[in-house]
């Protein structure tokens, strides 16, 4: 039997043989909704530069609902006293969770790695709670693109509209030659994501004083029922059955020439790429009318969590997050552009670059704006406010003035 003095000296020596760390890059759970196609890509080269640091990645993927199963799963484990250590989330939703005290900041590695100077002041500061990071954005989405076939363009000697006048012109052509202008997907989201891009064109003052500020005077006002009217004429562009269809079967009817346009943010990109399509040949993007940009981020939120071994884990995953190397490689998988604004773009194609340069000019111009219908800008009670005002009008006869007036109460009820 060891001595207490010779006990103490194998553990002396033992601790001198093991790492300065034993828990290397740290341990994650990350719980995420990325379940199928380029989303799980995604997050699978995220896993695999966690482990390549030495951490140990628990993965806790949640499929459905748009995030809301896992949003479901989340409270149950915050209300158990057992969070993973990093979760998906998104806009509003991390300033409330932050509000009820269950978020760790990582604002030593901001500072470190100075994240001000590398994200647009309205992408940091929707990751931020009392000025301190609690997220880190993975990405940036545009959501104001318009997808079209360049193909069923010419067929009526069309250009790509740069105005809705001109939209409903080149529309009104194509639905005369037998052709469907707008692949559309009735779901209201999606309706929502053609109806905020409406907002947009009428200014980005506007579209914050409306669809963030909640401004009573925007939601109910004459722009507000131009923004309608205008909703109202792209419903008469999309096939009889538009209702229900899943967002990347509308946009294989942009892909399969069976419609010229689908309104939808760069998502769908994935989908022309994954079918072999090129960029400005067989398809083509181009920004619905208006000088601003929607963004849509995806990030990470880091929960209260206990161990030194997990607290490491998401210093290690947020630096990971932010470098440089993993937005290249992430945003090259899932159709996006990096949240850093000084990545290298050289092996992007050339809807990236658009996205780039046009995202550079709107935050120069402040046109910079979150997305309503994505969860950027307003808590979800809310947004479901503007869903069902939106999808009620675009399948009714409601009018324009009246789905204005009915907005604006609407929201006033949520708040």
């Amino acid at each position: 039997m060891l001595s207490v003095k010779s006990l103490m000296t194998a553990v002396a020596v033992t601790a001198l043989l093991m790492p300065a760390s034993s828990y290397a890059g740290g341990t994650v759970e990350v719980l995420h909704w990325w379940t199928s196609g380029g989303e799980a890509k995604a997050v699978g080269t995220l896993k695999e530069a966690f482990e390549k640091k030495g951490g140990t990645w628990i993965d806790s993927p949640i499929a459905g609902g748009g995030g809301d199963a896992a949003m479901t799963a989340l409270r149950a484990r915050v209300m158990a006293g057992n969070p993973p250590a990093a979760v998906q989330l998104k806009g509003p939703g991390i300033q409330e969770w932050a509000d009820q005290g269950s978020l760790n900041d990582v604002e030593d590695v901001a500072k470190a790695e100075n994240w001000d100077s590398v994200l647009p002041p309205s992408l940091a500061s929707i990751m931020k709670y009392k000025d301190k990071y609690v997220a880190a954005p993975v990405n940036i989405h545009r959501v104001d693109w318009m997808w079209v076939n360049p193909t069923v363009l010419a067929k009526v000697g069309a250009e790509v509209p740069t105005t809705w006048e001109e939209f409903n012109a080149v529309a009104d052509k194509l639905k005369a030659a037998g052709i469907t202008p707008l692949a559309h997907g009735g779901q209201p989201w999606q309706d929502a994501t053609v109806f905020e891009t409406i907002v947009l064109s009428q200014g980005a003052d506007f579209y914050r004083k409306a669809l963030v500020e909640l401004d009573q005077d925007a939601l109910s006002g004459e722009t507000m029922v131009k923004v309608f009217d205008q909703l109202r004429k792209l419903r008469g562009y999309v096939d009889p059955g538009f209702s229900g269809r899943d967002w990347n079967l509308a946009t294989a009817m942009v892909m399969n020439g069976e419609a010229a346009f689908q309104i939808m943010g760069d998502w769908a990109k994935g989908e022309f790429l994954a079918a072999g399509k090129v960029p400005g040949k067989d398809f083509l993007c181009a920004p619905t009318p208006g000088n601003g940009y929607i963004f849509n981020a995806d990030s990470f939120a880091f929960f209260k969590v206990s161990g030194e071994d997990q607290v490491e884990g998401q210093k290690v995953l947020a630096s990971l997050i932010m470098s440089p190397e993993f937005q290249e490689t992430f945003n090259l998988a899932k159709g996006s552009i990096p949240a850093r604004t000084d990545v290298g773009l050289d092996k992007f194609d050339s809807c990236a670059l658009k996205s780039h340069e046009d995202l550079t000019a709107s935050v120069k111009n402040n046109a910079f704006v979150p997305s309503m219908a994505h969860e950027m800008a307003i808590p979800r009670t809310v947004r479901g406010e503007f869903l069902d005002v939106v999808t009620n009008f675009f399948n009714s006869d409601m009018s324009s003035a009246d789905a204005a007036k009915a907005l604006g109460e609407a929201v006033k009820r949520a708040q």
